[in-house]
């Protein structure tokens, strides 16, 4: 399988540096693994948009695949009292 290039949003990377110290370890660890894996298992497709989101604690990461160019969009980061919230 091919390697997926990941980008992240500025607004996600600014939620990504407010995390706490071990918390933003383990999202950046979870964003790495989307290169080689973009639909891990536990994975979930959110209904109404064509956004996936990966849990990791009480905290989420959303995500877009575009799997013609091989990219994945890190879109938002955060707990998830927030993260659905528009």
């Amino acid at each position: 399988m091919a390697n997926y290039s990941i980008e992240i949003k500025k607004s996600a990377a600014k939620e990504i540096e407010k995390l706490p110290k071990t918390m933003m370890l383990r999202v950046l660890k979870k964003i790495k693994g989307l290169s080689s894996e973009p639909r891990p298992v536990g994975c979930k497709k959110l209904s109404g948009d064509e956004k996936y989101r990966i849990r990791i604690g009480n905290y989420r990461i959303l995500y877009s695949i575009e799997d013609e160019i091989l990219v994945v969009y890190v879109v938002k980061v955060g707990h998830r009292r927030e993260i659905y919230k528009k």
